[in-house]
């Protein structure tokens, strides 16, 4: 089970992170209470082992902008997180780095992996970062193709289960590791890890 950390603020976090076997770090660029800026990314990119995929998550800016934030940063790959039309996957497809697109799900929602080419395909509760659990049995109706990432709502307590009705790919989570909004619980970070691979 491929597992992602995602809003990683501090040297600590990915320490930790990288220590319990996280496939995946996730840095939030863009307004939110994890919200890092480039310099800090970039520090902390650096510190990263490159057998980890380092993602740049952004919401609500351009293409173009994203992009530049990706590239000074150094992640391996960006995530458009929310309702980024086909054309700005299109606009970075020469980059250096991957691309994730991260959606919710709804009625018109593409779930096919690599539909606006990128590589790997994140489905997520209709209100990102918010801790909230969503109606994940409505993809039984709608399942992704290729490698997806189920997130929205995990938590340790919840995502076995949730592995088991939805059968991801991988999971991704923020909230469901945090001791206060916006602040990593290196514990549960550990217990997220191994319940989702156990």
């Amino acid at each position: 089970m491929f597992v992602k950390l995602c809003g990683l603020r501090t040297e600590s976090d990915v320490a930790v992170a990288v220590e319990v076997g996280a496939d995946a770090v996730g840095f939030v660029l863009t307004t939110s209470p994890r919200q890092i800026d480039v310099d800090l990314a970039r520090e902390l990119v650096s510190s990263v082992p490159a057998h980890v995929l380092t993602v740049a998550v952004v919401r609500g800016i351009t293409a173009a902008a994203a992009g530049e934030m990706a590239l000074k940063t150094g992640v391996q790959a960006l995530q458009l997180h929310g309702d980024y039309p086909r054309e700005a996957f299109d606009e970075l497809a020469d980059q250096p780095f991957k691309l994730v697109r991260a959606t919710a799900l709804g009625p018109d929602t593409d779930v096919r992996t690599g539909a606006f080419g990128e590589e790997l395909l994140l489905i997520d509760s209709p209100v990102a970062g918010s801790g909230k659990q969503w109606d994940i049995t409505r993809l039984a109706e709608r399942r992704p193709e290729g490698k997806w990432v189920l997130a929205g709502g995990l938590a340790p307590e919840t995502v076995a289960g949730a592995i088991a009705v939805a059968r991801p790919w991988g999971v991704d989570v923020s909230s469901g590791i945090e001791s206060s909004r916006g602040v990593k619980d290196h514990g549960r970070m550990r217990e997220f890890v191994a319940a989702a691979r156990a």
